[in-house]
């Protein structure tokens, strides 16, 4: 039986571009893991991917996922557009090549190994998990540790 895993996410990006973070908040049962991580030189949108791809990241095996975010760039990437971008070859209605490919396509590979219901919530209309992500984000974009594509080559 697949367990059931809560991933709750944001991003936040101060100028965009400009030093961003994400934050994340993990739950299973009674379990809360939250983490987040600042970038120098980075975006909104590759925030909200990139904290989306770590959370999932975290999942030892094959799991039940409900991915609560408050991006529609996320949430209608993943569910509608991606299909069309996957049969354009990662093109644009425009033929141009789409932004954040290099993010879309680890994400495309994490959502095919675990059942993962996407919900986009609307930003700060009172849900808790949604505010603790917005915060861990907005901090972690005020104390940048290390560049975007640097950390983003080194993933496994």
């Amino acid at each position: 039986m697949m367990k059931l895993v809560k991933i709750y996410t944001d991003g936040s990006c101060i100028n965009n571009p400009g030093p961003g973070g994400y934050g994340v908040l993990l739950k299973y049962k009674n379990y809360k893991k939250t983490f987040s991580k600042g970038f120098y030189f980075t975006t909104n949108n590759r925030m909200e991917l990139i904290a989306a791809i770590e959370g999932l990241k975290c999942l030892k095996k094959r799991c039940i996922v409900q991915i609560i975010t408050d991006s529609k760039y996320l949430k209608l990437g993943i569910s509608i557009w991606i299909k069309k971008w996957k049969t354009k070859k990662w093109n644009t209605a425009k033929k141009k090549k789409i932004k954040n490919l290099d993010l879309w396509k680890k994400l495309n590979k994490l959502n095919k190994i675990h059942k993962i219901k996407w919900i986009w919530v609307k930003s700060h209309s009172g849900n808790n998990n949604n505010e603790i992500c917005d915060k861990l984000a907005k901090k972690a974009s005020k104390n940048p540790i290390i560049e975007d594509y640097e950390y983003i080559n080194n993933w496994s």
